[in-house]
Protein backbone atom coordinates (compact mmCIF):
# COMPACT_ATOMS: atom_id res chain seq x y z
CA UNK A 1 0.00 0.00 0.00
CA UNK A 2 2.82 2.65 1.52
CA UNK A 3 4.63 1.76 -2.12
CA UNK A 4 1.83 2.04 -4.01
CA UNK A 5 0.94 5.24 -2.62
CA UNK A 6 4.25 6.29 -3.31
CA UNK A 7 4.61 5.47 -6.73
CA UNK A 8 1.76 7.59 -7.24
CA UNK A 9 2.74 10.57 -5.68
CA UNK A 10 6.11 10.45 -7.34
CA UNK A 11 4.24 10.69 -10.70
CA UNK A 12 2.00 13.48 -9.34
CA UNK A 13 5.23 15.39 -7.73
CA UNK A 14 6.00 17.58 -10.88
CA UNK A 15 2.31 18.62 -11.40
CA UNK A 16 2.17 19.39 -7.75
CA UNK A 17 5.16 21.65 -7.78
CA UNK A 18 3.99 23.46 -11.43
CA UNK A 19 0.12 23.93 -9.34
CA UNK A 20 1.51 25.65 -5.89
CA UNK A 21 -0.41 28.71 -6.62
CA UNK A 22 -3.32 27.18 -8.00
CA UNK A 23 -6.82 28.20 -7.08
CA UNK A 24 -8.60 25.30 -5.46
CA UNK A 25 -11.84 26.82 -4.24
CA UNK A 26 -13.15 30.09 -3.71
CA UNK A 27 -15.67 31.54 -1.04
CA UNK A 28 -17.80 34.62 -1.39
CA UNK A 29 -15.11 35.36 -4.12
CA UNK A 30 -11.92 34.79 -1.51
CA UNK A 31 -9.55 32.32 -2.96
CA UNK A 32 -8.13 29.02 -1.50
CA UNK A 33 -4.99 28.60 -3.32
CA UNK A 34 -2.43 25.75 -3.39
CA UNK A 35 -0.21 28.05 -1.52
CA UNK A 36 -2.13 28.27 1.51
CA UNK A 37 -3.41 24.68 1.78
CA UNK A 38 0.19 23.25 1.54
CA UNK A 39 1.22 25.66 4.39
CA UNK A 40 -0.99 23.41 6.76
CA UNK A 41 -0.04 19.87 5.03
CA UNK A 42 3.47 20.87 4.05
CA UNK A 43 5.37 18.19 6.45
CA UNK A 44 3.32 15.35 5.97
CA UNK A 45 3.41 15.88 1.73
CA UNK A 46 7.04 16.73 1.67
CA UNK A 47 7.88 13.83 3.89
CA UNK A 48 6.04 11.63 1.43
CA UNK A 49 8.15 13.30 -1.44
CA UNK A 50 11.20 13.00 0.50
CA UNK A 51 10.67 9.30 1.06
CA UNK A 52 10.11 8.61 -2.80
CA UNK A 53 13.43 10.55 -3.71
CA UNK A 54 15.22 8.77 -1.31
CA UNK A 55 14.06 5.09 -2.13
CA UNK A 56 14.86 6.12 -5.73
CA UNK A 57 18.44 7.57 -4.59
CA UNK A 58 19.27 4.51 -2.23
CA UNK A 59 18.48 2.66 -5.28
CA UNK A 60 20.61 4.60 -7.90
CA UNK A 61 23.06 4.77 -5.65
CA UNK A 62 23.19 0.80 -5.21
CA UNK A 63 23.22 0.01 -9.13
CA UNK A 64 26.16 2.47 -9.69
CA UNK A 65 28.25 0.82 -6.89
CA UNK A 66 27.40 -2.67 -8.53
CA UNK A 67 27.99 -1.18 -12.05
CA UNK A 68 31.75 0.12 -10.78
CA UNK A 69 32.72 -2.91 -9.09
CA UNK A 70 31.45 -5.36 -11.64
CA UNK A 71 33.40 -3.29 -14.30
CA UNK A 72 36.82 -3.52 -12.28
CA UNK A 73 36.60 -6.86 -11.15
CA UNK A 74 36.14 -7.45 -15.21
CA UNK A 75 38.73 -5.19 -15.62
CA UNK A 76 41.23 -7.46 -13.14
CA UNK A 77 39.95 -11.17 -14.56
CA UNK A 78 38.35 -12.07 -11.16
CA UNK A 79 35.13 -12.04 -9.61
CA UNK A 80 33.40 -9.23 -7.05
CA UNK A 81 33.78 -10.91 -4.16
CA UNK A 82 37.83 -11.49 -5.14
CA UNK A 83 37.87 -8.14 -6.02
CA UNK A 84 36.09 -6.73 -2.65
CA UNK A 85 38.81 -9.22 -0.50
CA UNK A 86 41.87 -7.72 -2.43
CA UNK A 87 40.80 -4.04 -1.79
CA UNK A 88 38.36 -3.92 1.46
CA UNK A 89 38.92 -7.24 3.85
CA UNK A 90 42.40 -7.58 3.32
CA UNK A 91 43.45 -4.05 3.77
CA UNK A 92 41.01 -3.51 7.09
CA UNK A 93 43.41 -4.46 10.31
CA UNK A 94 41.33 -6.19 13.12
CA UNK A 95 39.57 -4.80 15.68
CA UNK A 96 42.14 -3.90 19.23
CA UNK A 97 41.14 -4.83 22.68
CA UNK A 98 42.17 -1.02 22.98
CA UNK A 99 39.48 0.04 20.50
CA UNK A 100 37.32 -2.24 22.37
CA UNK A 101 38.27 -0.67 26.08
CA UNK A 102 37.94 3.39 24.57
CA UNK A 103 34.67 2.48 23.30
CA UNK A 104 32.92 0.84 26.27
CA UNK A 105 33.69 2.78 28.66
CA UNK A 106 32.64 5.80 26.76
CA UNK A 107 29.16 4.14 26.41
CA UNK A 108 28.94 2.00 29.60
CA UNK A 109 26.16 3.79 30.83
CA UNK A 110 24.39 2.66 27.74
CA UNK A 111 25.14 -0.72 27.20
CA UNK A 112 23.32 -3.78 28.96
CA UNK A 113 23.70 -6.96 29.31
CA UNK A 114 27.48 -9.33 30.37
CA UNK A 115 30.58 -7.50 29.95
CA UNK A 116 32.01 -10.44 28.17
CA UNK A 117 28.99 -10.63 25.79
CA UNK A 118 29.01 -7.09 25.09
CA UNK A 119 32.75 -6.55 24.27
CA UNK A 120 32.14 -9.87 21.68
CA UNK A 121 29.05 -7.44 20.15
CA UNK A 122 31.43 -3.97 19.85
CA UNK A 123 34.01 -6.14 18.52
CA UNK A 124 31.75 -7.22 15.19
CA UNK A 125 30.04 -3.94 15.50
CA UNK A 126 33.60 -1.91 14.99
CA UNK A 127 34.55 -4.57 12.81
CA UNK A 128 31.82 -3.91 10.53
CA UNK A 129 32.57 0.06 11.03
CA UNK A 130 35.74 -0.70 9.42
CA UNK A 131 35.10 -2.84 6.43
CA UNK A 132 32.14 -0.48 5.80
CA UNK A 133 34.52 2.73 5.92
CA UNK A 134 37.24 0.93 3.63
CA UNK A 135 34.50 -0.11 1.10
CA UNK A 136 33.73 3.56 1.14
CA UNK A 137 36.91 4.72 0.44
CA UNK A 138 37.56 1.65 -2.56
CA UNK A 139 34.35 3.09 -4.13
CA UNK A 140 35.21 6.52 -4.04
CA UNK A 141 38.12 5.82 -5.75
CA UNK A 142 36.85 3.59 -8.77
CA UNK A 143 33.90 6.64 -9.10
CA UNK A 144 36.75 9.13 -9.71
CA UNK A 145 37.80 7.27 -12.31
CA UNK A 146 34.56 6.95 -13.70
CA UNK A 147 31.77 9.27 -15.64
CA UNK A 148 29.37 9.53 -13.24
CA UNK A 149 26.05 11.52 -13.80
CA UNK A 150 23.18 11.80 -11.34
CA UNK A 151 20.39 13.73 -13.11
CA UNK A 152 17.99 12.31 -10.07
CA UNK A 153 16.41 15.90 -8.80
CA UNK A 154 15.34 16.08 -5.11
CA UNK A 155 12.44 17.41 -4.36
CA UNK A 156 11.48 21.27 -3.31
CA UNK A 157 12.56 21.50 0.63
CA UNK A 158 9.81 21.94 2.89
CA UNK A 159 11.68 24.04 6.56
CA UNK A 160 9.15 23.64 9.80
CA UNK A 161 9.48 26.89 12.13
CA UNK A 162 10.46 26.14 15.22
CA UNK A 163 12.25 28.53 17.65
CA UNK A 164 15.45 27.21 19.88
CA UNK A 165 16.04 30.78 21.68
CA UNK A 166 17.00 29.87 25.24
CA UNK A 167 16.56 26.25 24.71
CA UNK A 168 19.43 23.87 26.20
CA UNK A 169 22.26 22.96 23.19
CA UNK A 170 24.86 21.18 22.66
CA UNK A 171 27.72 21.77 19.45
CA UNK A 172 28.24 25.08 17.74
CA UNK A 173 26.78 27.87 18.67
CA UNK A 174 26.97 29.36 15.37
CA UNK A 175 27.10 25.67 13.69
CA UNK A 176 25.42 26.00 10.48
CA UNK A 177 23.15 23.21 11.02
CA UNK A 178 20.55 23.08 13.77
CA UNK A 179 18.81 19.86 14.98
CA UNK A 180 15.89 20.16 16.98
CA UNK A 181 14.75 17.31 18.75
CA UNK A 182 11.44 17.00 20.50
CA UNK A 183 11.28 14.27 23.11
CA UNK A 184 9.74 12.63 25.61
CA UNK A 185 12.20 11.18 28.47
CA UNK A 186 9.78 8.23 29.04
CA UNK A 187 9.58 7.15 25.42
CA UNK A 188 11.97 4.31 24.61
CA UNK A 189 12.50 5.10 20.86
CA UNK A 190 13.60 8.39 22.26
CA UNK A 191 16.17 6.55 24.59
CA UNK A 192 17.26 4.63 22.04
CA UNK A 193 18.07 7.14 19.40
CA UNK A 194 20.76 8.84 22.41
CA UNK A 195 23.55 6.78 21.22
CA UNK A 196 23.18 7.67 17.66
CA UNK A 197 22.71 11.69 18.32
CA UNK A 198 26.60 11.15 20.64
CA UNK A 199 27.61 9.66 17.22
CA UNK A 200 26.90 12.61 15.42
CA UNK A 201 27.77 15.06 17.56
CA UNK A 202 31.06 13.34 17.91
CA UNK A 203 31.45 13.17 13.81
CA UNK A 204 30.68 16.77 13.36
CA UNK A 205 31.61 18.63 16.26
CA UNK A 206 31.12 22.18 16.04
CA UNK A 207 28.84 22.38 12.56
CA UNK A 208 26.45 20.93 14.41
CA UNK A 209 24.27 22.45 17.01
CA UNK A 210 21.98 20.11 19.05
CA UNK A 211 18.90 21.28 20.66
CA UNK A 212 16.77 20.20 23.12
CA UNK A 213 12.99 20.54 23.30
CA UNK A 214 9.96 19.26 25.56
CA UNK A 215 7.46 16.53 24.01
CA UNK A 216 5.91 14.35 26.83
CA UNK A 217 2.84 12.66 25.77
CA UNK A 218 0.70 12.70 28.88
CA UNK A 219 -1.73 9.54 27.12
CA UNK A 220 1.38 7.42 26.90
CA UNK A 221 3.91 8.11 29.74
CA UNK A 222 2.22 10.13 32.48
CA UNK A 223 5.25 10.31 34.52
CA UNK A 224 7.24 11.98 32.13
CA UNK A 225 6.06 15.18 32.30
CA UNK A 226 7.52 16.01 36.04
CA UNK A 227 11.22 14.73 34.68
CA UNK A 228 11.09 17.17 31.77
CA UNK A 229 10.33 20.44 34.52
CA UNK A 230 13.57 18.63 36.79
CA UNK A 231 14.89 18.70 33.65
CA UNK A 232 14.57 22.94 33.23
CA UNK A 233 15.35 23.27 36.75
CA UNK A 234 18.33 21.54 36.41
CA UNK A 235 19.13 23.64 33.46
CA UNK A 236 19.26 26.55 36.09
CA UNK A 237 22.46 25.48 37.50
CA UNK A 238 23.78 24.72 34.16
CA UNK A 239 23.42 20.53 34.33
CA UNK A 240 20.77 20.22 31.84
CA UNK A 241 22.82 17.44 29.53
CA UNK A 242 24.15 15.35 32.73
CA UNK A 243 20.60 15.70 34.04
CA UNK A 244 18.90 14.16 30.62
CA UNK A 245 21.12 11.56 30.87
CA UNK A 246 20.56 10.30 34.16
CA UNK A 247 16.93 10.74 33.31
CA UNK A 248 17.79 8.64 29.83
CA UNK A 249 19.47 5.83 31.96
CA UNK A 250 16.63 5.40 34.37
CA UNK A 251 13.43 5.61 32.42
CA UNK A 252 10.60 5.89 33.40
CA UNK A 253 11.84 6.11 37.14
CA UNK A 254 10.66 9.83 38.13
CA UNK A 255 9.31 9.66 41.32
CA UNK A 256 10.09 12.81 43.88
CA UNK A 257 12.84 10.72 45.36
CA UNK A 258 14.16 9.44 42.27
CA UNK A 259 14.59 13.12 40.74
CA UNK A 260 16.02 14.21 43.98
CA UNK A 261 18.56 11.15 43.87
CA UNK A 262 19.52 11.96 40.06
CA UNK A 263 20.14 15.62 41.52
CA UNK A 264 22.44 14.51 43.80
CA UNK A 265 24.52 12.48 41.47
CA UNK A 266 25.08 15.26 39.06
CA UNK A 267 26.14 17.97 41.48
CA UNK A 268 22.87 20.01 41.26
CA UNK A 269 22.31 22.57 44.55
CA UNK A 270 19.63 20.10 45.74
CA UNK A 271 17.86 22.32 47.79
CA UNK A 272 17.47 25.06 45.29
CA UNK A 273 16.44 22.12 42.55
CA UNK A 274 13.49 20.82 44.73
CA UNK A 275 12.32 24.89 45.48
CA UNK A 276 12.21 25.22 41.46
CA UNK A 277 10.54 21.47 41.33
CA UNK A 278 7.48 22.07 44.07
CA UNK A 279 7.23 25.72 42.49
CA UNK A 280 6.20 24.31 38.80
CA UNK A 281 7.32 27.56 36.90
CA UNK A 282 8.18 25.73 33.97
CA UNK A 283 4.75 24.10 33.24
CA UNK A 284 3.96 26.64 30.72
CA UNK A 285 7.00 26.44 29.25
CA UNK A 286 6.89 23.09 29.01
CA UNK A 287 3.17 23.01 27.25
CA UNK A 288 4.67 25.87 24.89
CA UNK A 289 7.22 23.43 23.42
CA UNK A 290 4.48 21.10 22.98
CA UNK A 291 2.36 23.32 21.14
CA UNK A 292 4.99 24.48 18.79
CA UNK A 293 6.09 21.24 18.03
CA UNK A 294 2.37 20.17 17.25
CA UNK A 295 2.11 23.24 14.71
CA UNK A 296 5.53 22.24 13.30
CA UNK A 297 4.12 18.34 12.68
CA UNK A 298 5.15 16.46 15.33
CA UNK A 299 2.74 13.66 16.05
CA UNK A 300 5.21 11.30 18.13
CA UNK A 301 8.62 10.73 19.51
CA UNK A 302 11.50 11.38 18.70
CA UNK A 303 10.69 13.67 16.15
CA UNK A 304 13.74 16.03 14.70
CA UNK A 305 14.22 19.02 13.04
CA UNK A 306 17.14 19.78 11.02
CA UNK A 307 17.65 23.19 10.16
CA UNK A 308 13.60 23.21 10.25
CA UNK A 309 13.33 19.74 7.77
CA UNK A 310 11.61 17.06 9.38
CA UNK A 311 12.99 13.33 10.27
CA UNK A 312 10.26 11.26 13.17
CA UNK A 313 11.50 8.26 14.79
CA UNK A 314 14.80 6.76 16.16
CA UNK A 315 16.14 7.08 12.69
CA UNK A 316 19.44 5.35 12.06
CA UNK A 317 22.40 7.67 11.38
CA UNK A 318 22.84 7.52 8.07
CA UNK A 319 19.49 9.18 7.86
CA UNK A 320 20.75 11.73 9.97
CA UNK A 321 23.93 12.06 7.97
CA UNK A 322 22.38 12.31 4.61
CA UNK A 323 20.13 15.37 5.40
CA UNK A 324 23.32 16.79 7.63
CA UNK A 325 25.68 16.62 5.23
CA UNK A 326 22.79 17.92 2.22
CA UNK A 327 22.47 20.89 4.57
CA UNK A 328 26.55 21.52 4.95
CA UNK A 329 26.49 21.50 1.11
CA UNK A 330 23.81 24.18 0.56
CA UNK A 331 26.13 26.46 3.06
CA UNK A 332 29.18 26.08 1.30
Amino acid sequence: MIVGVALLLLALTPALARAASELLATVDGQEITADEVDKSVGAPLMKLQEQIYNMRRQKVEAVINERLLAKEAAKRGISVAALLDAEVTSKVGLVTEQEIEKFYQANKARLKGEESQVRDQLRTQLQNQKLAAQRDVFLRSLRSQAKVVVNLKAPPVFRAQVTTDGAPFRGGAKAPVTIVKFEDFHCPFCKRSQPTLEEILAKYGERVKLVHKDYPIDQLHPGARKGHEAGRCANEQGKFWPYHDKLYINAPKASPENLKAYAQEVGLDVAGFEKCLSSGRYQVAIQKDIEEGTRAGVTGTPAFFINGRVLSGAQPLESFVRLIDDELARAR
